[in-house]
């Protein structure tokens, strides 16, 4: 079984910066893509980034030029840097991973989340 744990969310102030983190554990053969995602009170889940296992990443409008998404292979994590945080940016933030486990079994699976608030 794979999990994700996500940490590093919090509060900040509007300009100011977050990174949150993604650690994908258990029984792990292949990472192919990591996401995150977030949810707003009372709107749906959108995209905010993506990157794969071949390095392609997708950024959200929205982040574009603010967010930048990385991951450390060997470390199985996925790091979202978030700079020039703007109010709207306030949301929960998830993680999103797809592979295949051990036996190729695919998998994916979503962290709980981690709040992320910003002050203006």
């Amino acid at each position: 079984q794979v999990q994700v744990v996500e940490s590093g969310g919090g509060l900040a102030q509007a300009g100011g910066s977050l990174r949150l983190s993604c650690v994908a554990s258990g029984s792990i053969y292949t990472i192919n893509g990591v996401g995150w995602y977030r949810q707003a009170p009372g709107k749906e889940r959108e995209l905010v980034a993506t990157i794969n296992s071949g390095g392609a990443i997708v950024y959200a409008d929205a982040v574009k030029g603010r967010f930048a998404i990385s991951r450390v292979n060997v470390k199985n994590t996925t790091y979202l840097q978030m700079n020039s945080l703007k109010p709207e940016d306030t949301a929960v933030y998830s993680c999103n991973a797809k592979g295949y486990g051990l036996k190729l079994r695919p998998y994916d699976v979503w962290g709980q989340g981690t709040q992320v608030t910003v002050s203006s």
